[in-house]
């Protein structure tokens, strides 16, 4: 989508999304590997038991997406590059990619490795999308897409029709023709269990959503939730950003076994040594915990999560672990476990 004429200047909010960016970090690391099918995740070994972290779009042409067992990515596509995953270098081209950011007219708002808000007062806002695509490449090689909106909502959303490597404006001038017709799930915020709920109530597509009373919303949802899905219908958001540097919520760790574990006090011996390396997070990151959460993913292939909010925000190893082990407790534990994950909220 294109705008030939200028505007007058205003502020506006751009969302940044880098490509396939941990893929593209890979393949900037192997340049041979470019055009191909690349799959990474857990120690890059398809025969054992690990997810995908991403693929590169060509992977994606057969079916293969984030969070899906490398072996079924490797059924799918025998012939991809299977790497393994490398957090230090992401963070390290992540922060990279920021600093370039901070370097042109905007106020940058980090949300993730791959991903920040932009607020820059401009008549020109595709001009400076063009800007900022340039600047990130010609710095670190990557390619980004980049949404112009007028809060923070609609510019996450036009990211996504910008992909790949393109710009896309949306806001309250084109949210009716370009969003009505979509189904609520295309809505930044509405999972898939939010969507089966709201087609039960009959409320399919975004605009049968901001026409719902909210009072329906609200008796289904709660008076917060209910209510502020209709909000993001009608494509309310915040419109501030926010020149903070990005700070992680959580810090988590999580293992998965080659072989199902089905001892009880093995499983418990593993849920705290989890614990411990997280706790260990925790004291470096210099923020006591406030809440602490239990990942299992029983077999084959089904994944649970249950949380605690500690009696007060605690650095202690030995409160953590214990608090690992009561919410373990929680589970039902009759199916054998292929992965187990602890993971402590700010």
């Amino acid at each position: 989508m294109t705008h030939t004429g200028r505007v007058s200047i205003r502020d506006w909010v751009l969302h940044v999304d880098l490509d396939q960016f941990i893929a593209a970090v890979e393949v900037a690391r192997r340049p041979e590997l470019r055009g191909r099918p690349v799959v990474v995740g857990g120690n890059g070994d398809p025969t054992e038991r690990a997810v995908v972290a991403t693929a590169t779009y060509e992977a994606r042409e057969f079916g293969i997406h984030s969070g899906m067992p490398l072996r079924t990515a490797a059924k799918r596509c025998p012939d991809a590059v299977f790497l393994p995953s490398d957090p230090p270098a992401y963070e390290a081209v992540s922060e990279q990619v920021m600093t370039t950011l901070r370097e042109l007219p905007v106020v940058v708002e980090v949300i993730g490795w791959d991903e920040a808000f932009l607020g820059a007062r401009t008549d020109d806002p595709e001009a400076l999308a063009q800007d900022v695509r340039r600047a990130v490449a010609e710095e670190t090689g990557l390619s980004c897409s980049v949404g112009i909106g007028d809060n923070k909502l609609r510019a996450k959303l036009a990211t996504g029709f910008g992909k790949p490597a393109g710009i896309y404006r949306l806001t309250k001038d084109n949210w009716v023709a370009v969003m009505a017709d979509r189904p609520v799930d295309a809505l930044w915020g509405i999972g898939p269990r939010t969507t089966k709920k709201l087609n039960e109530m009959g409320l399919t597509t975004v605009a049968a959503l901001a026409r719902a009373d909210p009072a329906d919303l609200a008796a289904r949802f709660g008076p917060n939730m209910g209510p502020w899905y209709r909000t993001l219908a009608l494509g309310a958001g915040d419109t501030h950003v926010e020149a903070t540097p990005y700070v992680a919520k959580s810090r988590s760790r999580e293992v998965t076994f080659q072989e199902n574990l089905t001892d009880r006090s093995e499983i418990d011996a593993q849920v705290m040594a989890l614990a411990r390396r997280v706790a260990q997070d925790v004291a470096d990151e210099g923020r006591p915990a406030a809440r602490i959460a239990v990942k299992v993913r029983f077999a084959p292939f089904i994944t649970l999560t249950r949380s605690m909010t500690l009696p007060e925000a605690t650095s202690d190893a030995d409160e953590i672990e214990r608090a690992a082990l009561e919410v373990l407790d929680r589970f039902e534990h009759t199916r054998p476990i292929r992965l187990l994950g602890v993971r402590a909220e700010f």
